[in-house]
């Protein structure tokens, strides 16, 4: 690594640690014992998603949390909730592939995630992504979602059905 006082390319590592998003190193010259910060990243390699039309394109994390957020707007999901969600997508499809996915299997990866989060926002998301066109597409959806009671969400009716 160059110097940045001297411009000697020799220096030698002080100190490593880790932040969110890289690997700060504190480096020391070999000449004149100047110290200077360095900041590693892994380099991805970029993800195209195939789409339905069979165009590429570059896999853009902003653009599905944009759709998560679409999804559940007026629910009960924070942004943290939504950012994790996003993330956990993001690690499933590159642990899977590191060339291209289609946005099917991207679709796939978000639908059990959210539907354990909120079960309107899971539906809200499943009308884009399955294009619902009738009112028997939405209706087979509904019956295909897995039961769960009121007590599993953590919810009672309080008395309303009385």
């Amino acid at each position: 690594m160059e110097c940045p006082k001297c411009h000697h390319d020799n220096s030698k590592v002080v100190d490593s640690r880790p932040t969110k998003e890289a690997i700060r190193r504190r480096r020391e010259c070999l000449k004149c014992h100047y110290r200077f910060n360095t900041y590693e990243r892994v380099e991805q390699v970029p993800l195209l998603v195939v789409k339905r039309d069979g165009t590429r394109e570059e896999f853009n994390k902003d653009k599905l949390l944009r759709g998560i957020i679409r999804a559940a707007e007026k629910r009960p999901i924070t942004r943290e909730q939504m950012n994790e969600l996003a993330n956990k997508v993001e690690w499933a499809i590159r642990e899977q592939t590191d060339q291209e996915i289609e946005s099917e299997q991207i679709g796939e990866y978000i639908m059990p995630l959210l539907f354990e989060l909120d079960e309107v926002s899971y539906i809200r998301f499943a009308s884009v992504y399955r294009q619902f066109q009738s009112r028997e597409m939405f209706l087979k959806e509904l019956e295909s979602m897995p039961q769960t009671s009121k007590e599993d969400k953590g919810m009672t009716d309080h008395g309303l059905d009385d």
